[in-house]
């Protein structure tokens, strides 16, 4: 260890760390080389989106040695990077995170940064209120605050911890003023109100697949991806009750992971319409009401 002087060594030393661990990745990065990247900028506070510029800097001895001892954390603990480090990243804007949430990485998220809502029939500039439903940490509603301008915006979770998490960021967002945020169960807290547009990633694993997680998975709240038997409980319940909440032309944008078929299956009156990101293929559907 006393041959570590430099950030690229120490990225050589944690890529071989963490690869010789086994550890799952997928909470920010999907690799050991991006997530020790990753772990080393962060705690530097560099900006994370290159570590080439800074390779070769040179360490002092106390940052070396903090940041050898996170190394060690990420693969004692087996907690997710994010958590260690209480930061992420959503298409480059920044996320406060802990436990108490999971670690967010919605393709709708992606979607909106990138422009890929645009083939939607959606007057953005013009919508009033826009709901997101099971909003975790507040991302996707910090992020829809961009895409709809002018509307206000309400944030609901089941989990008041979450919400305590949401509301950190609405704070570091600027945004407490433009978006509500309501503890309950879906729609039921939220009364008659009715909203032009709905976001909403909820939980969809199914029961099975959660019981087989790796430890970094089950580092994060169990009721954030366990979906009922099959996955699809409160996405069913969502589209039962979403059309009482839109307004005339509203629309609903939601994340299903692999469920699609039994959704058309089971739904046959509604017109999904899926769409494609970068990292995956119709597991995000709209539909118009």
């Amino acid at each position: 260890m006393q041959n570590l002087f430099t950030i690229r060594d120490v990225l050589r030393h944690a890529v071989t760390s963490f690869t010789k661990a086994h550890l799952a990745h997928g909470h920010g990065a999907t690799n050991p080389v991006d997530e020790a990247a990753f772990l080393i900028l962060e705690f530097l506070k560099l900006p994370v989106d290159d570590i080439n510029p800074w390779a070769d800097a040179r360490l002092t001895m106390a940052e070396r040695d903090a940041l050898l001892a996170l190394i060690d954390k990420r693969i004692t603990t087996r907690k997710p990077a994010a958590y260690l480090v209480n930061r992420v990243y959503m298409q480059g804007v920044p996320f406060y995170v802990d436990e108490r949430v999971i670690v967010p990485r919605s393709y709708i998220g992606e979607m909106m940064a990138k422009g890929l809502l645009s083939d939607l029939e959606v007057d953005y500039d013009a919508a009033e209120s826009v709901l997101d439903l099971c909003t975790g940490s507040g991302c996707l509603a910090i992020l829809a605050a961009s895409q709809f301008p002018n509307a206000e915006i309400h944030a609901v979770d089941l989990s008041p911890d979450a919400l305590e998490v949401a509301a950190i960021n609405l704070n570091d967002h600027g945004l407490k003023d433009r978006i509500t945020l309501h503890q309950g169960n879906l729609f039921a807290t939220l009364g008659n109100m009715k909203f032009d547009f709905i976001i909403t990633n909820p939980p969809y694993v199914a029961r099975a697949e959660v019981e087989a997680f790796p430890p970094e998975y089950k580092a994060e709240p169990a009721m954030a991806h366990l979906g009922g038997e099959d996955g699809l409980d409160l996405v069913r319940q969502i589209l039962r009750e979403a059309p009482k909440h839109l307004n005339k032309g509203g629309g609903l944008l939601c994340e299903v992971g692999d469920g699609g078929e039994r959704l058309e299956a089971e739904f046959p009156d509604f017109n999904f319409f899926w769409l494609d990101s970068d990292e995956a293929e119709g597991e995000v559907f709209f539909l118009k009401f």
